[in-house]
């Protein structure tokens, strides 16, 4: 499907090797692997170009709902989604999504909430309102507005977008304690995953904004 929009999309044939959505014309073509477990996130991990981002370690009773990409064998997955699910803080279930991507992608941006395919100039200004630690590096990230039952914080991590769209929008306290985040490209050894069921959300592209 489209990473913007959802729509299915024109595989490549003969006169074009691109996929293409009718509304947006040339994208990457976003897949949702169909089930979660190691075997599926080793699977995105191959094709990654772009990190894929896990908590490490995972908060206390929150496990791994899905993993999907953006991407085609020519390409690489220049877009990842890690989806999680668990408590939230506040009480009730949470998910939160953490998306990495190149720009121009749109996907995280998709999930937010907006309509356009990245943040758009000036989200950074002023103090960041979260930080975690990226692949050990510290990242400031910047709450952005999207969909009214969601947060949304995104900043730059290795050089690529860094999403994270948690939902429901009280949820968001969560980007407020010392999150880590590992780079599973970079070895799954010291990651310990819970997998749960897989999450109806990664494949539901929610409508912008």
């Amino acid at each position: 499907m489209c990473p913007r929009c959802g729509n299915d999309l024109r595989p490549p044939g003969l006169w074009s090797s691109a996929w293409e959505c009718p509304r947006h014309g040339v994208v990457h073509p976003y897949m949702v692997l169909s089930h979660i477990g190691l075997d599926a996130v080793e699977h995105v991990v191959g094709r990654a170009v772009v990190p894929l981002w896990m908590p490490n370690p995972l908060p206390r009773g929150w496990v791994c709902s899905g993993v999907a990409y953006a991407g085609d064998e020519r390409t690489g997955a220049c877009a990842t989604v890690t989806c999680l699910t668990g408590p939230s803080p506040l009480g009730g279930a949470a998910e939160l999504m953490i998306v990495a991507e190149e720009p121009g992608v749109g996907l995280g941006a998709r999930y937010a909430g907006f309509g356009q395919a990245d943040p758009g100039a000036g989200f950074d200004t002023g103090h960041p309102d979260a930080r975690v630690l990226a692949a050990n590096h510290p990242t400031a990230m910047w709450s952005v507005p999207g969909g009214h039952d969601r947060a949304t914080f995104v900043g730059e991590a290795k050089g690529q977008w860094l999403w994270a769209v948690v939902w429901p929008a009280t949820a968001g306290v969560l980007m407020y304690d010392e999150v880590a985040l590992t780079d599973l490209r970079d070895g799954l050894v010291d990651v310990g995953i819970a997998f749960g069921s897989l999450s109806p959300r990664l494949s539901t592209l929610p409508e912008a904004s």
